[in-house]
């Protein structure tokens, strides 16, 4: 085998090697499904006492880390929230002092949404799949699901969720979910106090 071919085989085995050491790293995934926002998020989520990935994973269908995405039905920035909602909202501390500017504000939609994950989650003693159908399609309709039998509240059933997009909406999420805790284990970012101070 001549010098050279030998360098290009070298060269091969290398690459090879050094593919396998990426792909089976959680580098190739945090490329593949990246978070944005990740001190905002953790500072929140930690705030409330919510779970950072699942906030992630919502962000992530929600608006694609997008600030200043405007639904067609009105919804706003990261967390899609909704004019009226915000109005409801700002009626409860801590968010007294906020107007419908906050809501293109990352740090600020993120409190609010996060919040309001958390808010749903007790109204739905804790079962995470209902407080998505309930975030997506308003808690009167996911309760009205829950209560007539049209749905159960769990992910292998959400084929009966009358809604097609709640039904797309519980699904995403959870796909999303999946591969952040899978690529995220060490978590997100900081908790502290400099999350609040950070305007990307």
């Amino acid at each position: 085998m001549s010098f050279l071919r030998k360098k290009r085989v070298f060269a091969l085995l290398l690459i090879a090697f050094l593919a396998i050491l990426f792909f089976q790293s959680h580098l190739w995934g945090k490329w593949l499904y990246p978070i944005r926002y990740q001190q905002e998020i953790s500072f929140h989520a930690n705030q409330f006492g919510v779970d950072p990935l699942l906030i992630a994973s919502i962000i992530r269908v929600e608006s694609n880390f997008k600030p200043d995405r405007v639904s067609n039905k009105g919804a706003v920035g990261l967390m899609q929230i909704m004019p009226d909602t915000a109005e409801w909202m700002f009626q409860r501390d801590p968010f007294r002092h906020m107007t419908q500017e906050h809501l293109v504000i990352p740090a600020d939609n993120i409190q609010m949404g996060t919040w309001y994950v958390q808010w749903l989650l007790e109204q739905f003693k804790g079962n995470v799949n209902a407080m998505l159908a309930a975030y997506n399609a308003g808690p009167g309709n996911a309760g009205k699901w829950l209560e007539n039998g049209d749905w159960d509240g769990t992910l292998s059933d959400a084929n009966r969720i009358p809604f097609g997009e709640t039904r797309h909406f519980v699904t995403k999420v959870n796909y999303y979910y999946s591969k952040y805790a899978q690529f995220y284990k060490e978590g997100l970012g900081l908790q502290g106090k400099e999350a609040l101070n950070r305007r990307p």
